[in-house]
């Protein structure tokens, strides 16, 4: 009888402790089913698609998308602590457009020719720190790049493996042996499919064992294989934001944050990555540094043209791209008032634009750089003076001046707040220069 009442006792025990399990098990399912459901809507709120998806990922939204401003980098490819790949690009996600400019790895950014050593080539500066190099390019393009992101040739073959590989019409047949660098190129020229170590060949050969190299009209030796460099990454773009890589993302970001050395935050990177994935490499202009290799005490330079130079980046960083999206409308951080400006404003050039400039950076060398910033871009400046200190570099226009001349300032700083105000000292513009500069 005893051992009757323990069997049902035992019984009913089973039966409560089942019920227990299956109601957490119910709660853990509705969780899931509540999570899934929070995702697949804030998807929806954020574009859908492969961006949206992205967007929720990284924490971002479709407004902080919207709300975007253009953004510089210095793209440096580093091999044996050396950079020989200088690049910057400028991304503006309000136009989905973009623009890249090479920088020959020699160029020389030394105080005298007569005394110019190796130390005066500009891939030597990334010896002393990235913000060596920053510093440098800026002083050769005229530009207020902030951000660099320094890419070793190893995190160039795990990406190009992640991905699968990339489809790429190799210009010429490759053939460069160097024993002191373990570098061993040798492919065939035609459209194909590279691995990771064959894109490395790709974007580092300059010349084949013989001596030839590409063609005088596609570019010598590093002229060629800078054209080459943007090419392939290009098409490293186009195919690495292929919705079948959408599974790769945390692949990808692994290597990025072990592999990538930047002074971007994660912050600011997030908010750019959904925006990226729309990008069309039809909206890419790209372009190099004009000059001419010479020789300096007895060593081998490339020396910058900088009237040319001025040019190539006005066209590529400081006007308006011919977009769609764009369309002749004001691009930019502006105000939201009715303004009365006619977008058809001709364009005055810049030795006919006059600027007041005010500094409000609390800081004199900041507000030096910025000014003779603007003066090597031509403007004219006939007043300077102090404003109360500001985070927000902000960019006045009094005279009803084009969107392509407000954006062209806001461009060259790399950062501004485009207002308008009414017509003062006579000038075109009055600009001051925040902490943000």
């Amino acid at each position: 009888m005893k051992e009757h009442k323990n069997s049902k006792s035992n019984k009913k025990g089973s039966k409560k402790k089942h019920k227990v399990v299956k109601r957490v098990f119910l709660g853990i399912l509705l969780i899931i089913i509540a999570f899934v459901a929070y995702f697949a809507v804030r998807v929806w709120q954020n574009g859908g698609g492969m961006s949206g998806i992205v967007t929720t990922i990284v924490g971002s939204s479709k407004d902080e998308i919207a709300s975007l401003e253009d953004i510089y980098v210095l793209c440096l490819g580093k091999s044996q602590n050396l950079t020989d790949t200088l690049m910057v690009v400028k991304y503006s996600p309000k136009t989905q457009s973009a623009s890249m400019l090479s920088i020959p790895r020699d160029s020389f950014v030394g105080k005298s020719k007569d005394s110019a050593s190796a130390w005066d080539k500009i891939n030597a500066k990334y010896q002393i720190n990235p913000q060596s190099t920053l510093d440098a390019v800026n002083e050769l393009t005229g530009l207020n790049v902030k951000y660099y992101i320094t890419v070793d040739t190893k995190a160039l073959r795990d990406l190009v493996d992640a991905i699968g590989g990339v489809y790429f019409d190799v210009p010429i047949k490759m053939d460069y042996d160097d024993v002191t660098q373990d570098l061993y190129i040798h492919l065939e020229p035609g459209y194909q499919l590279l691995n990771g170590q064959q894109a490395e060949w790709v974007v580092r050969f300059r010349h084949n064992n013989n001596g030839t190299s590409y063609s005088t009209e596609y570019g010598n030796n590093d002229l060629g294989r800078m054209k080459t460099q943007r090419e392939f990454i290009k098409v490293v773009l186009e195919q690495t934001m292929k919705p079948s890589n959408i599974t790769k993302i945390n692949e990808l970001i692994k290597i990025a944050t072990e592999e990538v050395d930047t002074n971007l935050s994660w912050d600011i990177m997030k908010k750019y990555i959904p925006a990226l994935l729309k990008f069309n490499v039809d909206n890419l202009r790209t372009g190099q540094l004009p000059g001419s290799p010479q020789y300096f005490n007895n060593l081998s330079f490339f020396l910058i043209n900088e009237t040319q130079a001025k040019e190539v980046v006005n066209e590529l960083f400081l006007k308006e791209p011919d977009t769609e999206e764009n369309n002749g409308n004001v691009v930019g951080n502006e105000t939201t008032v009715q303004t009365g400006i006619d977008e058809q404003t001709v364009t005055k050039p810049n030795s006919q634009i006059t600027l007041e400039v005010l500094n409000g950076t609390g800081n004199t060398s900041k507000f030096t750089s910025a000014v003779k910033q603007l003066q090597d871009q031509g403007y004219k400046i006939t007043k300077k003076g102090q404003a109360t200190v500001t985070k927000t570099t902000v960019i006045i226009d009094r005279k009803n001046n084009s969107s392509e001349a407000r954006s062209s300032i806001k461009s060259l700083l790399g950062t501004g707040k485009i207002e308008v105000g009414e017509d003062s000292n006579g000038v075109d513009f009055t600009i001051i220069i925040g902490q943000d500069y």
